[in-house]
């Protein structure tokens, strides 16, 4: 059987259809063998990956909320009768005595939980009968990111096969079409499958039925997930019949396949609800017209998908499929074309595994098969749920940014007991990692699990939200949630007796250590000091702007500033610690020190030249090749050193194929279908890449609105529409010839001043000093304060661009040329 079918995609790969791929098309010659090549689709709730394989086709199915376990929390009590001692020890240099008792008192108890592993919802298979694959021709598979439906197409003994599917973002159905060019052609077996044997299944009344409960996540943490999938089979001519479990099409002229997916989940803390309700309630639009059901998908698809269009040129090579096009890539000078396909596919895998109302995309985004997939698929918040958000804003997909807001609201509620119970603070805390009930414990090693910072970094998601849309409701309504976290570190901040100043302690830098020394434990690392400045930095900005709590802004105003300030090391680094230990030729995929330049923005080339040459520096020394999600965050920073030619290169080392079988012990890249590969598959990395393609044309976070800060030469001719920024601007249309920007059209959505920076004189506006601050409040920034030598440093504003200011009226549109 597996030489038959490696000999079905020999064949299939010399009888490719000859024909250009058109715009915004994954497309192959073969079908997918692995996982890692089949394709993609999504609507934020369901979703699923289609293999193409038109003899044994799989369609692996996910449902967002079938998790291992049932609502829980994992914090561990002890930790606050150890933590002065823990402190201490850390003081007076015992680091390893210190990371010794964390292991034993901070760590969640293995009984307790340490994160619930998102699990599959099977699989449909679709057995087709009669068929030779030596006759299979003109094969073609393709995902379709510009209509979000996969499309497969073959043609046997003269008949034309058409399958289509697409998980309806207004239906809620997975939704599959199969189609021929001759009638009573269509003849196969349905079956759903569990790569377990603790689900039930079997067929009746034209429905496939799969029922099952999750398993346990820990030993007082049973598995309670109740899910439910159906798929009914809709034929028009021939049969359609039951046997062996499975349902029977034969000789169909045409058949339609509607999968609906539910669970008992209701939020974190509740698991009451009835999938067989919710099942009924999703089967009613089953059956309705196909090319209806189609086109409500497409058009509430288009009206996300569609807001931003990027062109870096024509399509070059149309004849080659997408896995040779990745293969090749670092090869091909001029591929802008297939940079602005990449970039259009990570907003595609946004918008379709994350819409308002649903769970924010995990460590795969929506996508899994494996009962025990890597690192459990669930999120990891010391970088990659904050970088698969990175996108959400700038690439004006600002929806899909509302699940991480609810999620993170969720976790100040859980959070609240662990910062009580395991450090006697208020307010909220989380670490570095949660799952589907919002656990908010230390867990894995002290190593990586005692790093009490994510809060603060999540709240910068929450005022960068903010600061594009300027939504004076919606920061009402987060404001708390800023508060809560910086109410943590009022408390948990403690003044180190070595140095006098204000340090996090004790912490990490993620998953990282002094090169030299076992222990990571430490106080005062660099990150934690970022983090916490920022949180404090947008809190009192928030506070100010409603009026409100004059006390608490003026206590967290002094705690930042008796923060430890950057300091720049004797390889002229950014410190990553509070000590002197970086060393050179550490290439740690981790670049957690660099936080203030990328994603922050209190370490700016314009504002901060000192601090920013040594991140510079550090970015440097780090080295380009890394983990697939870790080369995503260094095309951002490279943007953000206005380097176009570094960051794409980035997106080159990216954009390497990465064979299917792979999925650990390799340097990052691509897999066939795109997904990017740590290895293994982990999504991050293609959100990074799409929002440092943002970076390159477009910045925002420095005070103006920069326009192509860091063009490539390889990006000499271009066109990108609608791109957010900050104070609630679009970019609706800027062009650029010869690396030379030509035109910006920008919409203002609030109205209050523009400043634009570029480095060609525009027309008829005048130029404004950079000394003269921005009067827009939502352009406010702040830079921390960095030493050398034991010595404070005055930083100079050295910005080279031409400024200029538009005062703008909501709703209005200017048009600026240049020379």
């Amino acid at each position: 059987m597996k030489y038959l079918y490696q000999l079905m995609l020999l064949f299939l790969a010399a009888n490719v259809q000859q024909v250009s791929a058109s715009d915004y098309v994954l497309w192959y010659n073969k079908p997918a063998v692995h996982w890692n090549s089949a394709l993609p689709v999504g609507n934020g709730r369901i979703g699923a990956m289609v293999f193409g394989n038109p003899l044994h086709e799989e369609f692996q199915l996910n449902e967002e909320t079938i998790s291992k376990g049932s609502p829980y929390n994992n914090y561990n009590p002890a930790a606050r009768k150890s933590l002065e001692t823990i402190r201490n020890l850390i003081f007076s240099e015992q680091n390893d005595s210190a990371q010794k008792l964390a292991d034993q008192t901070m760590i969640s108890e293995k009984r307790l939980g340490r994160g619930a592993p998102y699990q599959p919802a099977g699989s449909l298979r679709i057995d087709f009968t009669g068929r030779d694959s030596s006759k299979i021709t003109n094969y073609r598979r393709l995902l379709d990111i510009g209509d979000a439906i996969s499309r497969v197409t073959y043609n046997i003994n003269n008949v034309e096969y058409q399958q289509e599917s697409f998980a309806s973002f207004t239906d809620q159905l997975l939704i599959i079409r199969y189609s021929a060019s001759k009638k009573k052609k269509i003849s196969f077996s349905a079956s759903l499958t569990y790569p377990n044997d603790n689900c039930k299944i079997k067929a009746e009344s034209g429905t496939l039925r799969l029922t099952g409960i999750t398993e346990e996540a820990a030993p007082d943490v049973p598995g309670k997930v109740r899910f439910i999938v159906n798929a009914k089979i809709q034929n028009k001519g021939g049969k359609l019949y039951q046997k062996d479990g499975k349902l029977v099409v034969d000789r169909a002229d045409e058949v339609i396949i509607y999968v609906a997916l539910a669970t008992n989940f209701k939020n974190y803390k509740d698991i009451s609800a009835d999938p067989d309700k919710r099942i009924r309630h999703y089967m009613e639009k089953a059956g309705r017209p196909y090319a209806q059901a189609k086109e409500t998908h497409m058009n509430f698809y288009h009206q996300q998908f569609n807001r931003v269009s990027l062109d870096l040129g024509t399509d070059r090579y149309p004849q080659k499929p997408t896995d040779e096009r990745i293969r090749d890539f670092a090869k091909v000078a001029d591929d802008g074309w297939f940079t602005a396909l990449y970039f259009q596919f990570g907003r595609y895998l946004l918008i379709s595994c994350s819409q308002p109302d649903t769970q924010p995309g995990n460590l795969q985004g929506l996508w899994n098969h494996k009962l025990n997939p890597a690192w459990s698929c669930r999120y990891t918040i010391n970088i990659n749920t904050e970088m698969n958000y990175w996108p959400a804003e700038p690439t004006n997909l600002a929806e899909m940014h509302e699940p991480l807001v609810k999620m993170v609201t969720e976790l100040s509620e859980a959070g609240r007991q662990s910062a009580s119970e395991m450090y006697g603070c208020r307010g909220w805390v989380a670490h570095h990692n949660t799952d589907l009930w919002r656990m908010t414990g230390a867990v894995d090693y002290s190593w990586s699990g005692v790093w009490p910072t994510s809060n603060a970094w999540f709240c910068q998601h929450l005022w960068n939200r903010f600061a594009f849309n300027g939504d004076m409701e919606y920061l009402r309504k987060v404001y708390p949630l800023m508060k809560g976290a910086s109410e943590f570190f009022v408390d948990f901040l403690i003044t180190d007796p070595r140095s006098g100043y204000k340090v996090v302690c004790p912490s990490i830098s993620p998953e990282n250590h002094p090169h030299g020394r076992k222990a990571s434990l430490y106080a005062g690392v660099t990150m934690d000091n970022e983090l916490v400045a920022d949180l404090f930095t947008h809190t009192i900005q928030a506070a100010k702007l409603l009026n409100t709590d004059q006390l608490f802004v003026d206590t967290i105003a002094r705690l930042r500033d008796q923060l430890t300030p950057l300091r720049i090391g004797k390889h002229g680094q950014l410190q990553e610690w509070a000590e002197d230990w970086d060393n050179p030729n550490d290439h740690h995929r981790h670049v957690s020190h660099l936080w203030a330049l990328y994603p922050g923005n209190s370490i700016s080339p314009f504002r901060t030249p000192a601090s920013f040459e040594a991140a510079k520096t550090s970015l440097t020394q780090r080295g380009d090749p890394s983990t697939g999600w870790s080369m995503g965050w260094k095309v951002c920073l490279w943007a953000r050193c206005l380097d176009g030619d570094h960051a794409y290169r980035l997106i080159q080392n990216q954009l390497n194929l990465i064979p299917d079988t792979i999925e650990r012990g390799a340097d990052g890249g691509t897999y066939a279908n795109m997904f990017d590969a740590h290895p293994p598959f982990q999504i991050d990395g293609n959100f990074g890449c799409t929002a440092g393609i943002a970076e390159m044309l477009v910045q925002s976070h420095d005070g103006f609105v920069n326009l192509l800060p860091a063009l490539p030469k390889s990006w000499s001719k271009g066109r990108i529409k609608g791109i957010r920024t900050v104070g609630g601007f679009i970019v609706e249309d800027m062009t650029w010839e010869d690396g030379h920007l030509k035109q910006v059209v920008i919409r203002s959505t609030l109205g209050g001043n523009l400043r634009i920076g570029t480095k060609e004189k525009a027309h008829f506006y005048p130029l404004v000093s950079p000394k003269l601050p921005n009067s827009n409040p939502l352009f406010t920034v702040w830079s921390m304060p960095v030493e050398k030598d034991g010595q404070l440093l005055k930083e100079k504003n050295i910005n080279p661009l031409h400024l200029y200011d538009i005062e703008t009226h909501k709703g209005e549109t200017y048009q600026i040329k240049f020379d």
